[in-house]
């Protein structure tokens, strides 16, 4: 029904943001990645949004960019994953880290967001890792550290493999030793999840 609206940034809470376009308020649940982006009170702001309508409810969500968006209707595709746990995992990880986590099936990651088991992890990475492939996410930029690199899934190499590390907010100096001890004419993938397993023994 809406895809954007552009108007007033006129108010702000916590988990959403009001903006006035024709005088009329739209009340926007959002992520927090999103509202760390909002500009000033009273400054022009345009949300990507998606309306949810239940027999209860109609509630409209808003986010800083279409890519986000994007990843929140695909979250909410899956089964156990509504709104509420949409917005959670997104306001705990960015698309891109998203992606890292459910193309290295790293479960343990995604359970830091709020509401989000290992059962849940896992049924995420599930119904979503061939998605992944066949929209192209394989390949993500490197964004949270703000190098514009490029990770690709389908090379082997290490270096690669620690830009995604990076995204998810490993350091360099923790992962290179790991990797180090890892054939790097392995897939790219398969580096990711190895070294994740010996992270986690630490």
């Amino acid at each position: 029904m809406f895809y954007s609206l552009r108007g007033t940034l006129i108010h702000t809470e916590q988990g959403f943001a009001v903006v006035e376009c024709g005088g009329v308020g739209y009340k926007c649940s959002t992520s927090l990645m999103t509202m760390r982006e909002l500009p000033q009170l009273n400054s022009e702001v345009t949300l990507y949004t998606h309306i949810s309508v239940r027999e209860d409810a109609i509630e409209l969500f808003g986010f800083s960019t279409p890519k986000e968006l994007e990843f929140f209707r695909i979250l909410t595709a899956v089964s156990g994953v509504g709104p509420k746990v949409g917005i959670a995992i997104l306001s705990e990880f960015t698309p891109e880290q998203i992606a890292v986590c459910i193309t290295s099936s790293d479960s343990k990651t995604l359970t830091r967001a709020s509401g989000v088991g290992n059962k849940l992890a896992q049924r995420v990475i599930l119904e979503l890792k061939d998605k992944m492939k066949k929209l192209n996410l394989s390949a993500v930029s490197a964004g949270a550290k703000g190098t514009g690199k490029l990770v690709d899934f389908d090379s082997s190499n290490a270096g690669n493999a620690m830009e995604a590390l990076a995204v998810l907010g490993y350091d360099n100096s923790d992962v290179a030793p790991v990797l180090a001890q890892l054939d790097s004419n392995l897939p790219v993938e398969e580096l990711i999840r190895l070294t994740l397993v010996e992270m986690g023994k630490r």
